[in-house]
């Protein structure tokens, strides 16, 4: 797919085409609405990006003169202005959808995917499995001869599963790929839409086109024989990109700003020499020295970063003892010049970024905040996060972190301390982020060389404290790690209740804190979902369809392999003679309805945590045995074919 953005803002233009380009798809930028229609006129695009304010064309312009030539390209409008009228007006000029910045990365990756679906199915040629045919060219199904009438949803869940054959969806990707953004609906809609489309291929004799991956998601269940066509044989992930993102090319479209960074050191310097060297200009230069050292070194220039050290300590002296290290700053910055013009950053490997997650997308890309007011270095860390698989998006002031926290909340954020033009550093928003729940892991990034602010850092909740110089792999390696370590804390939980409601409001209380869930809906499953999933902790229902949930109790005690495995019990009944059967059952706790959502929260994690320390205290004391040590461990996914509850 080939994607034309006309943006302006080199900067913001920068982070949106090597976000996109990560994405595999082939991005060509204008940096003004005259080049933008130009390009347009020359090639042949799937889709526009078109800022509204821009020099020589703008937006509104751009958009009514294409519509005019008659030329169908979805456009997407993007812009500040957040008003109804500008929206109006643009979408009236012709544009298909519109997004206002500051946005989330994911929102926008999700409307160009909206906007690529439209159009292009005519392209395509018909798709297989097995007698059953899908021919987008007229939106039709068939399987041998019978034509199956499908709505339009039922025929998008169809023709996704069949033109990415190995990738399993989850409900949420399912919501992402076929429902409006804007709008989009409960996962129950997913779970009808499911149901219905598999009785329809059913009654025409497709049986079991789809299956269910417990716990993940759906997917175009494989085929013995016939083998499937050369389409649907097909990789699920794209074809890697033979162009990569390296720190190189980075480094040749930001340089100009550290020099001009050096620049403002040498005009202190030089005001030191005429004797008109001030607080003001001493403050100034010292903030860019700063920069810099943290910078350089995280674009390979180690040796530059230390000289950068030095003249920051330099301009922290007193005034009047400046004149002994005149010509040392001068010196240092003039070396600090010949490197940055003579010497290339070292070579680095050739790392293809990694394909997106088709073959385990129920996997959420990890989102990354970037909280640092030196640009250059936070977009070479974007770019770093990107090739890694992750979402990431830089805020250069505190202020835009918390607009950026209001709008989408990340799964970890990197975050500098000094903002020398700001009246506040980087700990006040560290101590707002401590308080808030589900929390969210923060690692320091700072240049600032002090035990006391380590200490700090570690009594605000940080889970990390990295020194600058640092390089942008290393810093992200350490995020990855960090994450990891974050989301490997969270248990897994097997839930079981025939109610669907409660089923979705305990998945919307506990999975915001990390916890992976499975749940189900049908009790007579039970016993195979509980082996094939493994969980850390078991919540029933206690009036289940054919089975109560302290038998449920009963038989997971009465097994040695799943003797110990906490239970929690929820039950609207109040009465003593309820509450004595669940523990004479075995359960661990007892859940009254209504449920207080503060209440089950800490209980769910109680229990876990009491779990992982029973487990630990059996580790130290008896070396080589598990806890449990008949306890099954999975190592592969199992299907299960069922229309049971699934969440990622």
């Amino acid at each position: 797919m080939r994607i034309l953005l006309v943006e302006d803002d080199e900067s913001f233009a920068t982070i949106i085409q090597e976000l996109l380009s990560n994405q595999y798809y082939l991005v060509d930028l204008a940096s003004d609405g005259e080049m933008g229609w130009k390009l347009a006129e020359a090639f042949d695009y799937d889709l526009i990006l078109l800022d509204l304010m821009l020099p020589k064309l703008d937006g509104l312009n751009f958009c009514k003169q294409r519509r005019q030539k008659d030329d169908r390209t979805p456009i997407l409008l993007i812009t500040g202005e957040d008003t109804s009228t500008t929206k109006v007006a643009g979408l009236d000029a012709g544009a298909d959808d519109y997004l206002v910045k500051p946005f989330n990365l994911e929102e926008l990756l999700a409307r160009i995917r909206a906007l690529l679906r439209r159009g292009h199915d005519a392209l395509n040629p018909v798709i297989e499995w097995g007698l059953l045919h899908l021919d987008p060219s007229n939106c039709q199904v068939t399987y041998g001869d019978q034509l199956i009438k499908l709505t339009a949803k039922e025929y998008a869940l169809l023709e996704l599963f069949l033109r990415y054959p190995q990738r399993i969806f989850s409900q949420a990707s399912l919501l992402d790929h076929l429902w409006s953004y804007d709008e989009p609906p409960s996962e129950n809609a997913v779970r009808t839409q499911i149901k219905s489309l598999r009785q329809k291929l059913k009654k025409s004799g497709a049986n079991e086109v789809i299956e269910t991956i417990y716990g993940l998601g759906y997917r175009l269940k494989k085929m013995s024989a016939p083998s499937l066509p050369v389409e649907s044989q097909q990789p699920a992930s794209l074809p890697q990109k033979p162009d990569l993102l390296n720190l190189n090319q980075i480094w040749q479209k930001q340089k100009y700003k550290y020099f001009d960074r050096l620049a403002i050191i040498e005009n202190a310097v030089q005001a030191l020499k005429t004797n008109n060297f001030t607080p003001e200009i001493q403050q100034q230069a010292l903030r860019e020295a700063h920069t810099l050292v943290g910078s350089l070194g995280a674009f390979g220039f180690k040796e530059a970063s230390a000289l950068s050290r030095e003249i920051e300590h330099l301009l922290q002296v007193n005034i009047s003892t400046f004149d002994s290290n005149l010509e040392n700053l001068s010196t240092l910055v003039e070396t600090i010049k010949q490197q940055l013009n003579q010497r290339s950053l070292d070579p680095q490997p050739s790392v293809l970024p990694p394909a997106l997650p088709f073959a385990l997308p129920h996997l959420k890309l990890a989102k990354l905040l970037i909280v640092d007011d030196d640009q250059g270095l936070a977009e070479a860390l974007v770019a770093e996060a990107v090739t890694k698989g992750m979402i990431a998006c830089a805020a250069y002031s505190l202020e835009q972190a918390r607009n950026k926290l209001q709008q989408n909340s990340p799964d970890v954020i990197l975050l500098d301390l000094s903002f020398p033009e700001s009246t506040e550093s980087g700990f006040e928003l560290l101590a707002e982020l401590a308080t808030q729940t589900p929390p969210i892991p923060v690692i320091v990034f700072t240049a600032q060389e002090s035990f006391a602010d380590r200490v700090k850092v570690a009594r605000l909740g940080g889970r990390g404290f990295l020194q600058k110089p640092i390089s942008p792999a290393e810093v992200i390696e350490t995020v990855s790690k960090v994450l990891q370590k974050f989301q490997a804390n969270a248990g897994k939980l097997l839930i079981v209740d025939d109610n669907l409601e409660i089923l979705d409001w305990l998945r919307s209380v506990l999975e915001p804190w990390g916890l992976q869930l499975i749940l189900l809906d049908d009790p007579q499953q039970f016993w195979s979902t509980l082996e094939q999933s493994n969980p850390d902790l078991l919540i029933l229902g206690i009036h289940l369809p054919g089975v109560s949930g302290v038998e449920l109790c009963q038989v997971v005690r009465n097994d040695p392999k799943w003797n110990d495995v906490p239970i929690l019990i929820l039950s609207s009944q109040r009465d003593s003679e309820m509450v004595q059967q669940v523990f004479m059952a075995g359960a661990d706790d007892y859940i009254q309805k209504p449920i207080v959502e503060p209440e089950l929260i800490a209980r769910v994690f109680n229990r876990l945590e009491r779990s992982q320390l029973r487990r630990k205290i059996v580790a130290q004391c008896y070396p080589g045995v598990q806890s449990n040590p008949n306890q099954p461990k999975i190592e592969s996914e199992t299907s299960v074919k069922s229309d049971t509850i699934n969440i990622e």
